[in-house]
Parts: C-alpha cells; sequence; structure tokens
C-alpha cells in the first residue's frame, strides 16, 4: 500500500478515465452500456449509482470506466454531438466527464478533514436543516411520479415497437407469397406492367 498521496493520484487517473452517464432507461442493464460503449474502446467497469431519493433503487446514471482518458473524452465529444440512444429508448442518454465527488469509493483527499455534529433544536443551522429535510421528500415524490409516467411511456413506446414489428413482418410475408405463387407476373401482365426478371 502507498502513501495516500499515491493512492489520491492513482485515483484521479481513475476519474480522468470515466464517463458520467445519466437520463439512461431503467430497462438498461451493465451488459447493455458495455455493448453500447465497446464501439469507444474497452469498458473496465459499470457502475450505477441508485437514486435514494426514489421509492424504488433503480439506477439512472452510472460511471463508465474506460481503458484511458481518450475513450473517455470520445464518449463524451460523440454523446454531445449526436443522439446517443440505449436499448432503443425514447430517450438520449447524456455523458460528462467524471468528477471526483461523484465516487463512493474515493479515498480521503490529503490534508482535508471532514468533521460532523449534531444540531441542537436551538441551533441556528437546525431550521436550515429541517428545511432541506422537507425539500428532499418533495423532491423524492416528485422523482417517484416522474420515474413512474417514464416506465409507462417505455411501455407503451415497446408496445408500439412490437406491433409495427409484426405488421410489418405480415407485409413481407404477404409480398412473398404474391412472388412465390406467380401472382405478381400474372397482375403485370394483366395490367401490361415491366416487372424484374427474379420475380
Amino acid at each position: 500500500m502507498g502513501t495516500p498521496e499515491a493512492e489520491y493520484a492513482a485515483f484521479e487517473e481513475r476519474v480522468k478515465q470515466t464517463v458520467y452517464l445519466d437520463n439512461i432507461s431503467p430497462q438498461v442493464t451493465d451488459i447493455v452500456v458495455r455493448t453500447a460503449l465497446s464501439q469507444f474502446g474497452t469498458v473496465k467497469n459499470v457502475q450505477f449509482i441508485p437514486d435514494y431519493f426514489k421509492s424504488r433503487n433503480i439506477g439512472q446514471c452510472a460511471l463508465v470506466e474506460m481503458e484511458n482518458p481518450k475513450q473517455a473524452d470520445a464518449i463524451v465529444s460523440e454523446i454531445a454531438q449526436f443522439p446517443f440512444m440505449m436499448a432503443g429508448m425514447p430517450r438520449p442518454v447524456r455523458a460528462c466527464p467524471a468528477k471526483v465527488e461523484m465516487f463512493d469509493d474515493r479515498p480521503a483527499k490529503p490534508g482535508r478533514n471532514i468533521s460532523c455534529r449534531w444540531l441542537e433544536p436551538n441551533d441556528p443551522d437546525f431550521e436550515v436543516a429541517q428545511k432541506l429535510k422537507c425539500l428532499t421528500k418533495k423532491h423524492a415524490a416528485e422523482a417517484s411520479s416522474l420515474l413512474k409516467q417514464q416506465l409507462q411511456e417505455e411501455e407503451n413506446l415497446a408496445k408500439q415497437q412490437n406491433e409495427a414489428l409484426k405488421a410489418n413482418h405480415k407485409k413481407y410475408e404477404m409480398i412473398d407469397s404474391v412472388i412465390a405463387d406467380g401472382t405478381a407476373r400474372h397482375l403485370a401482365k394483366r395490367y401490361k406492367m415491366r416487372i424484374a426478371d427474379d420475380w
């Protein structure tokens, strides 16, 4: 084990080759992320970040560690220029360079001390803390409602895509059968139309 300075320096290098993705569909998995981003290079690690403000512990954002900073920069640049979809969901994924504060396993920064204390009701900061607590609850309720709506929209879209796929498949089957049984040639002859020889 090295010094705290060396450990933190290694962590900072890891941050440089990591991308933060958000607006990810709850239906997207680790494998989907790896497959989608493998076009930019080697994906070393995918860590979904749970949103504890929501009633469901569903990760809609993730930290994706690439093999080097160049690959991470390519992802951020590409997604900034073009809509990037995962798993056919109707929401483009967003990407930005990861920041130190996003990692729950980050080592302590050398020379930095953090202290915590309980607030008494007569403390001036107590009222501020109470307001923050109320805002957190309100945000959690709004986020839960929004998530429910997004999931319903995605479910409806998947159903529509499936129905469209089935309808198109029926059309192709009908065209194929018309060609195979000679009906297409008969109709072409009847209406004096030319058709390709391979029909």
